[in-house]
C-alpha cells in the first residue's frame, strides 16, 4: 500500500524532533548535568522539560540507546551509560599504575590540569557551582577520623568539583578518565602525609587558599594555589622517600654491611 505524502512528511518531522531530543540530552551529559550511571528523569518530566511529545521523546531515547549513550533496564528506566572504559581494563593504564615512578609524573599532570581548572573556575564559576564546591570542601574538611581511602576520595571530589566549575567538558572528561590514576596520587599524599601534623596543616592551608581564591573569583591566585598545592605535596613525598633511603643506608652500616 502506498503511504500518503502527508504521512511521510510527518515521519520526517518526527525524526527531526527525535534528533533534537537526542542532542539536548547529549548536551546535558556533556555539561555534567547528567552523569554516568545517573537515572534519566521520567518520561513525563522529560516531555515537559523538553517541550516534545512522548512519541518524539521515545524516538530520541532510541537514538541514544543505539549510540550507546544511555541504557534502559526493564522496570528501572533509562540511565546514562558508562561512556569510557575503566582505567584498569586497558593495558596502558595497568602499566602506568604499576610503576612507582609514574606517581611523580601524575603530580606533573595534576599540576597542569588542576591549575587551569582552578583558573577557569574562578573566571566562569556560577553561584550553583560555588555551592557544590563548598559542599565538597566541607565534606573533606569536616570528615574527622576516617580511613585514607575515604579521605582520598573526598579530596579528589573537591578538586573535581572545581574542575566541573571550569565549564570545559574536555577538561572535565580528561580528569575523569584518569580518576583511578589520580586517586593513587591523592591516596599517596593522604596516606603518607596526613598523620604528620606539620604536613597536614600545610595541606589544609593550601586547600583553604585554593577554595577561597576560586570562590573569590581570583583566577591568577586560584591557578597559583592549585599549582603550589600539587608541587608541595610531590616534594613532601620525595623527601619522605629520601628520608627512608637514608634510614636504610644507616641501618645497613650499623649492621656491618659494606
Amino acid at each position: 500500500m502506498v503511504r500518503p505524502v502527508e504521512s511521510g512528511i510527518e515521519d520526517n518531522a518526527a525524526r527531526h524532533v527525535a534528533d533534537v531530543v537526542a542532542e539536548r540530552i547529549e548536551k546535558l551529559i556533556v555539561d555534567g548535568v547528567l552523569k554516568e550511571g545517573q537515572a534519566l528523569p521520567s518520561e513525563r518530566r522529560l516531555t515537559e522539560k523538553l517541550g516534545v511529545s512522548r512519541a518524539a521523546l521515545r524516538e530520541g531515547l532510541k537514538l541514544l540507546r543505539a549510540r550507546g549513550i544511555i541504557e534502559t533496564a526493564h522496570g528501572r528506566g533509562s540511565f546514562v551509560a558508562r561512556l569510557a572504559p575503566r582505567e584498569h581494563t586497558t593495558p596502558m593504564m595497568h602499566l602506568l599504575s604499576s610503576q612507582p615512578r609514574t606517581l611523580y609524573d601524575l603530580f606533573e599532570v595534576r599540576s597542569v590540569l588542576e591549575a587551569e581548572s582552578a583558573r577557569l573556575a574562578a573566571l566562569r564559576g556560577t553561584p550553583a557551582d560555588f555551592v557544590l564546591i563548598t559542599r565538597r570542601y566541607e565534606e573533606m574538611t569536616q570528615v574527622g577520623e576516617c580511613d585514607a581511602e575515604t579521605h582520598a576520595r573526598l579530596d579528589h571530589a573537591f578538586h573535581l568539583a572545581i574542575c566541573e566549575a571550569s565549564h570545559n567538558p574536555i577538561l572535565v572528561h580528561t580528569l575523569q578518565s584518569l580518576t583511578d590514576l589520580l586517586l593513587s596520587s591523592v591516596f599517596a599524599s593522604v596516606n603518607n602525609l596526613y598523620h604528620r601534623e606539620k604536613e597536614k596543616r600545610t595541606i589544609d592551608r593550601q586547600h583553604a587558599r585554593l577554595y577561597n581564591a576560586v570562590l573569590g573569583k581570583l583566577p591568577d591566585q586560584a591557578r597559583r594555589a592549585a599549582a603550589e598545592h600539587t608541587r608541595s605535596v610531590a616534594e613532601c613525598l620525595r623527601e619522605i622517600e629520601r628520608e627512608e633511603q637514608r634510614l636504610v643506608r644507616a641501618t645497613l652500616r650499623l649492621e656491618g654491611w659494606k
